[in-house]
């Protein structure tokens, strides 16, 4: 088993000679252009599927902190325009695809407070197509394939007993040791590179810390960090504050815009009951 370990490792090592801007190793297999492709096609899919918001105001509060924010990507990121919906949506939520495309549901807009909180989103959801991280994510999810394969390999010409629990051992192993932490990781990443894209942009970077002061009222119950690929409320807010310093000279030399929320966003649709079959 040492052996296929050991391998394992060494495959790591080949591909993890690429870096992320805060000088975490990265393993990339995955061809960027293929990255966007897959994005473009997500997105468009999305559009089909979930309503799209027609308020005016909310879409021109929405696209008003997108443009600050998108203006200062890096062009390794994404050369092109940037487009941006608003999903008429009660989740709590907003992301950012390889390809330039970014989302955002209506129930994420009554925990943002003001145009500096929904730049933290917006600025941690741009974050991961910045560093990459979805590269890495299918990458790891790649090699971790491999792995087990070759652990199932060795485990098969061996004479352990109960090679069936070995194997889901080793599945536990992998996403509770690897998986897990690998997603966390990203999600740290991605606060501190969105905290540094939002103060450059014009918003006020300790509102990354008051945005997640409110998600933490909403998230009481969340499963211990450990076993969660997002690290704590409070462990995110503390490596906020931590790297304040870094962020708020970023701030005080930036054009700050005027981005004003609706006073009220619409509520989303209720899904339509299904018909009942005769």
């Amino acid at each position: 088993m040492k052996k296929y370990i050991v391998l394992g490792l060494i495959v790591v090592g080949l591909f993890g000679c690429a870096k992320s801007s805060t000088g975490r190793n990265q393993i990339m297999l995955m061809s960027e252009s293929d990255l966007s492709k897959m994005g473009v096609a997500s997105f468009e899919e999305m559009k089909k599927e979930v309503p799209i918001s027609s308020h005016k105001e909310t879409n021109a509060f929405v696209q008003c902190v997108a443009d600050a924010i998108t203006k200062n990507v890096p062009k390794s990121a994404h050369s092109g325009e940037w487009e941006v919906v608003v999903f008429d949506s009660a989740q709590v939520n907003a992301f950012a695809l390889p390809g330039g495309k970014i989302g955002v549901y209506t129930g994420i807009l009554n925990v943002t407070e003001n145009q500096d909180q929904l730049a933290a989103i917006m600025g941690h959801e741009v974050g991961h197509v910045i560093e990459h991280h979805s590269n890495e994510r299918l990458s790891a999810n790649k090699v971790s394939q491999v792995g087990m394969a070759a652990a199932a390999i060795a485990l098969g010409a061996s004479d352990i007993d109960n090679k069936g629990q070995w194997m889901a051992g080793l599945g536990l192993g992998l996403q509770y040791g690897i998986i897990m932490p690998y997603g966390r990781s990203h999600e740290s990443e991605a606060d501190i590179v969105g905290q540094d894209l939002m103060a450059r942009s014009g918003f006020k970077p300790e509102a990354s810390i008051h945005l997640w002061q409110n998600m933490a009222k909403l998230s009481k119950d969340a499963p211990p960090e450990f076993m969660s690929t997002h690290p704590s409320n409070e462990t995110r807010i503390t490596q906020l504050t931590q790297h304040l310093k870094v962020s708020e000279p970023m701030f005080n030399g930036a054009n700050r815009p005027n981005c004003i929320k609706p006073k009220h966003i619409p509520e989303p649709p209720k899904p339509k009951a299904k018909a009942e079959q005769k």
